[in-house]
């Protein structure tokens, strides 16, 4: 009995294990981090918008739809690597740092975008030409293996953790203003050159772009500090392999890490694929696909369709960070589980609205996606990373996330164009969008909610002291009622009932 009651005790906290967050530092964590996935999506913005562009400059022998597929196949393409560059960045950001790691991809994201700027047109070098676009889109989704992934982990991992969803949704705001950028210059570009001019040498402007941008993105990636969650981690890891103990140190490897990932993390790992697929299918059919769709097969002019996608990421970027702040008060799985059924029921009358033409209807499609999308979006980036465990967390969720970005996400305007050049049936986006509300749904389902507690492997995390005193003293008047009712249960059935 007063062991049991001395373990109730134990589970108390002291001040030492809360952690109080430093604004400043906190500050420079959310900007560094969505600066990177602003510089991720500048090149998915432009290489969206310019897919009929790039098409003719690449691809010049198909038809225009064929044209789109092909250009599409490569965007697709970056996606098959992107789960080697999870194994890759993850597990090493597991064991060296989040810091290290999330420089790394910057200097790589920034490097093959600005790269796409010099090569040759199919009509310089031939054949070489689609294959060097390939090899830079390797490398660019090689290196967005271990990004999205890196940043969320970062940001939660230093957020407090009654603000840890107004926090992310930093991140994908970084997303679409990077998007919003990206396809803005493309739509002034278009308007100013023309496509003859944006055919001839205007395409490459753009990536050009990417170049500075990397450089202050890396600048001030190199002057973070690590989490310190991580920093607790590395400290215990460190103690332990002062003991030299040989099943620690197993664990502590890079094949006991992901065996311990797939086998006592699975249904994580599960319920991860699940929310990305519903995000990323969503994301990509309207930030990737919506503008080819309504200008190749619905024969909307360019300027228009891209007015209106890019109109939908403002909206986005407008309503990103208030999603984020009202899952810290109302929970994650109650916006996750609304967007769902929300896609369910309305990508169907979204697209009809699209296909009516002009501008008005149109429009208000394109929003319904966009406040569609923004319920993931906001919610996203602090609900993936509470799925798993400090020591794990990168690499867990570098894998779960690439894999299903990769089998679903990435793929969604290839699919999503070869169905539609197949059936010639131009609401077959909206079927695919309805299919991944119904994954989504099943996957929040199984999700338990985390919104305001602690990371898993980690101790609270509060803006300032105050605040931890009164976690400190909460949690002692609870262990103390804890004990308490143990002693009465045990002494119940030791002097037996009151007759």
């Amino acid at each position: 009995m007063v062991r049991t009651v001395i373990r109730r005790r134990k589970r108390s906290l002291r001040e030492q294990d809360v952690t109080v967050t430093d604004p400043p530092k906190v500050r420079r964590a959310v900007t560094a981090a969505a600066l990177g996935n602003t510089m991720e999506w500048f090149d998915f913005g432009v290489y969206a918008y310019l897919a009929g562009t790039l098409g003719k400059v690449f691809f010049p022998s198909s038809s225009p739809g064929a044209q789109v597929v092909s250009t599409f196949a490569t965007f697709a393409a970056a996606f098959l690597v992107r789960p080697l560059g999870g194994l890759v960045f993850g597990p090493l950001g597991d064991r060296v740092g989040r810091q290290k790691v999330l420089a790394l991809t910057m200097i790589m994201m920034a490097a093959s975008t600005f790269a796409v700027g010099f090569l040759p047109t199919y009509a310089a070098v031939g054949f070489a030409a689609p294959l060097l676009l390939l090899v830079c889109r390797l490398v660019q989704g090689f290196s967005t293996g271990g990004e999205y992934a890196g940043a969320t982990t970062y940001i939660a991992e230093y957020a407090p953790d009654k603000r840890r969803g107004f926090l992310g949704s930093w991140l994908d705001f970084g997303t679409f203003v990077g998007y919003s950028l990206g396809s803005g210059l493309v739509t002034v570009l278009t308007a100013v050159l023309g496509t003859d001019g944006m055919t001839d040498w205007g395409w490459r402007i753009p990536f050009f772009v990417a170049g500075p941008m990397g450089l202050i993105g890396l600048y001030m990636r190199l002057k973070l500090e690590e989490t310190p969650a991580f920093q607790r981690e590395e400290e215990a890891q460190a103690r332990a392999r002062k003991e030299n103990d040989p099943v620690e140190e197993a664990r502590q490897s890079g094949k006991g890490r992901l065996k311990e990932i797939f086998t006592r993390h699975w249904q994580a790992v599960l319920i991860c694929m699940g929310l990305v697929l519903l995000y990323n299918v969503t994301n990509y059919m309207v930030t990737s696909y919506l503008p080819t769709y309504m200008s190749q097969t619905l024969g909307e002019p360019e300027t228009t369709s891209q007015l209106l996608v890019l109109g939908t990421m403002l909206l986005v970027v407008l309503m990103i960070t208030t999603v984020g702040r009202t899952s810290d008060r109302w929970g994650r799985r109650p916006v996750f589980m609304a967007g769902s059924v929300a896609l369910i029921v309305l990508a169907a009358p979204a697209f009809l609205l699209i296909r009516q033409g002009g501008i008005l209807l149109p429009a208000i499609g394109c929003a319904v996606l966009g406040l569609l999308l923004v319920c993931f979006a906001g919610t996203a980036a602090s609900t993936l990373p509470a799925l798993f465990p400090t020591r794990l967390r990168y690499g867990a969720l570098s894998i779960a996330f690439n894999i299903s970005v990769s089998l679903f996400g990435g793929t969604t305007p290839l699919f999503a164009s070869a169905l539609v050049e197949a059936t010639g049936n131009d609401m077959v986006p909206a079927y695919y969008l309805m299919v991944a509300g119904v994954i989504g749904l099943v996957a929040t389902f199984f999700l338990h909610e985390t919104a305001g507690r602690p990371l898993r492997g980690s101790g609270p995390m509060v803006e300032t002291p105050e605040q931890a005193r009164q976690l400190v003293a909460r949690s002692r008047t609870t262990a103390g009622r804890q004990a308490r009712d143990v002693w009465l249960r045990v002494r119940h059935l030791w002097r037996g009932p009151d007759k």
